[in-house]
């Protein structure tokens, strides 16, 4: 585990922390975009390790956790039907929709199937040419690739039996919607590392210099987030906003050429809404005409976007930066993995799930490593 462990150093970590202590001389807001971050620094106790003038906001990078309750809705509904298999990560069977989840629906006699990669829905599809199979295509720029390539085989292949429901969203603009709100607090950002492996960063050279924020593209490792956080505190105290690449290891610029160019054969741009947040335009990603045929919404009628009932859970306002998931007041009382009222609660992203799993006690950091 040599190339996990050095990454996970305790000596070399305190080292940087004390590195960030000695160059920060105000007070900085910091958002980390990605989940798999945030529960890097809940579960190692980074934020513990900073300088009180340091405060690390929590960002809406889980893709789960943003996927519309109307869209969970649908996928409950598409289950539902007799000749329909539909196709899931498993991450999503516990998210909340309307009125029950999709393991509820599974429970009821729907043929909900948990896979590992969206290959194997294909596959399913393939050997069940009676049925129609629907993958619930969820997450960021880095799942994209995936089922891009998907619908080309299907295509190719002549699979007529095979779509895709769709909750493909993209971080930059999200990025935009924070930075744009009037009640923004956000100085810098750790920008998600696996996305920029994909897509690059030029898209963020954009913001950081329309918005004068530092980004800083980050890994997820303990090391990876201090040194990115090291770099962006310096940025802030020497008054710079550019965008530079923590991650050299897994990032290049330019981003995957190949994997580019196959999202760009199947989708487009398209407006999409956010959990929590609301519509944010240009956001997402949806077939081109081309591909259309493998929409399920083609198939089994659009997703019909309504207001979300107001309840007691914040999730919201947590994948927006703006509250902590100990702000709740039904945080591990009302709220819990076993009894979600939000999806922060359930994704293996989410910060919720991470503040209740990694905050019973204060971590230990030579402990944890």
């Amino acid at each position: 585990m040599k190339f996990v462990d050095e990454y996970r150093d305790a000596d070399a970590t305190k080292s940087f922390a004390e590195v960030i202590q000695k160059i920060t001389s105000k007070p900085w807001t910091i958002m980390e975009v990605c989940g798999g971050q945030t529960h890097s620094i809940v579960k190692y106790g980074l934020d513990k390790l900073l300088p009180p003038e340091i405060s690390l906001v929590h960002g809406p990078g889980c893709p789960v956790c943003v996927t519309p309750l109307e869209l969970i809705d649908k996928a409950i509904e598409i289950a539902s039907h007799s000749k329909t298999i539909l196709c899931i990560f498993g991450d999503i069977l516990r998210i909340p929709g309307s009125y029950k989840d999709l393991q509820f629906a599974k429970a009821q006699g729907g043929d909900v199937r948990v896979v590992y990669s969206p290959t194997d829905a294909l596959q399913i599809a393939r050997e069940n040419l009676e049925k129609e199979v629907v993958f619930f295509a969820v997450g960021f720029e880095t799942t994209v690739p995936a089922y891009a390539a998907t619908v080309f085989q299907a295509s190719q292949e002549n699979v007529k039996n095979y779509s895709l429901l769709l909750s493909q969203v993209l971080v930059p603009p999200a990025l935009e919607a924070i930075l744009s709100s009037p009640s923004n607090c956000i100085q810098g950002f750790l920008a998600p590392g696996h996305v920029c492996t994909i897509v690059g960063f030029a898209d963020y050279e954009v913001i950081a210099k329309k918005y004068a924020v530092p980004i800083i593209v980050a890994g997820f490792e303990p090391l990876d987030i201090l040194q990115g956080l090291y770099m962006c505190v310096k940025q802030l105290e020497q008054g710079q906003a550019k965008v530079q690449n923590q991650y050299v290891r897994s990032v290049v610029r330019e981003g995957n050429s190949f994997a580019k160019d196959m999202i760009d054969k199947v989708f487009c741009v398209v407006n999409r809404k956010w959990r929590g947040v609301g519509e944010i335009p240009q956001s997402g990603l949806g077939l081109t005409d081309k591909y259309s045929t493998f929409d399920a919404e083609r198939r089994f009628g659009e997703v019909n976007n309504f207001d979300e009932e107001k309840s007691e859970c914040i999730s919201g306002m947590v994948l927006q930066g703006i509250n902590k998931p100990q702000e709740c007041p039904a945080f591990g009382i009302r709220c819990t993995p076993e009894n979600p009222l939000g999806a922060t609660m359930v994704s293996g992203e989410g910060a919720c799930a991470a503040y209740f799993k990694y905050r019973g006690h204060e971590p230990q950091l030579q402990n944890e490593f």
